[in-house]
């Protein structure tokens, strides 16, 4: 048993600590809207996996997974997640709600688990679906140039790519998860890299490397560094001394900080339809979250 497991609060220090890691993912959605004034959206999801893979790769062993493993997660979460979600916040979607949106990749992480594993979903998963599914139909009638429905797609479809990611890492067993994703960004880079090449052409991938000051590698560096060395490894450090169902759910708040943070550094409005879709869509992963820990102790307590 970890020391800290019998006692469900954290101690002030890991707490900073969580906050901190959620709210450089929160924040991030901010990041990357203002790299994307000077990247090309694939070419920036490029830079981003190269600049995760090095120098660390260096200094991480590599996980003993099968080289598929890493390829199918490098894949998954460099083109089919954030290759998508940099060309959503090009012009089809707000950070804000990008932050949101692409959250309801945990319903498609238990979506697969369903398929691939034979779980049976049980009712409080089918509310909290209800409930995350409600507050996009209810954005999708409310679309608009911070949601348009190219965006909206283009976001469920980097949430699909999260959750095929975790489905993959899952299959992994327990292993080092930051030199997990360390490792497989060597599988996330080249495809990004030809896929900017392809789509964007090479006139636009050097124009903008060219044309990128320091605020921008500094962006890119935040989504290296930031969100993968510190995040990762602070979060897996947390979730080694701490029961998951502590940490777990302090996830809840990166679209608070991606909201929070579009509207006071962007100037994002804040519209009642935008807070009822945030309502609606946090209410369902809270409840798909929290509800079996809150079954777990009444257990225990009967």
């Amino acid at each position: 048993m970890y020391p800290s497991m019998t006692r469900p609060s954290l101690p002030p220090l890991h707490a900073l600590l969580a906050l901190a890691v959620v709210a450089v993912w929160g924040t991030n959605f901010v990041v990357i809207r203002w790299a994307l004034d000077d990247l090309p959206p694939l070419t920036f999801a490029a830079l981003r996996f190269t600049f995760a893979l090095l120098p660390a790769v260096f200094f991480l062993k590599r996980p003993k997974v099968p080289w598929w493993n890493l390829a199918l997660y490098g894949v998954l979460i460099g083109v089919g997640q954030f290759g998508l979600l940099y060309i959503a916040m090009t012009h089809w979607i707000s950070p804000g709600l990008a932050s949101l949106v692409v959250q309801i990749q945990a319903f498609f992480t238990v979506g697969f688990a369903m398929m691939l594993a034979g779980e049976k979903i049980r009712r409080f998963q089918i509310a909290a679906l209800g409930l995350a599914a409600g507050g996009l139909v209810w954005l999708m009638a409310h679309t608009s140039a911070d949601a348009t429905p190219l965006g909206l797609a283009l976001v469920v479809g980097a949430a699909l790519g999260w959750a095929g990611g975790n489905t993959v890492a899952r299959t992994a067993g327990p292993v080092n998860m930051l030199a997990y994703v360390v490792w497989s960004s060597l599988f996330a880079a080249p495809p990004l890299f030809a896929l900017a090449f392809v789509f964007e052409g090479w006139p636009a991938v050097s124009q903008g490397i060219a044309n990128a000051d320091l605020g921008t590698w500094a962006c890119v560096l935040w989504q290296s560094v930031g969100n993968t060395i510190f995040g990762y490894a602070s979060w897996a450090w947390l979730l080694a001394r701490h029961p998951a169902a502590t940490i777990a759910p302090l996830s809840l708040l990166v679209p608070v900080f991606g909201m929070g943070a579009s509207a006071l550094l962007l100037g994002e409005p804040l519209a009642p339809w935008k807070l009822t879709a945030a309502v609606l869509v946090l209410g369902g992963l809270a409840l798909n979250t929290l509800y079996p820990a809150w079954e777990r102790r009444r257990a225990a307590a009967a």
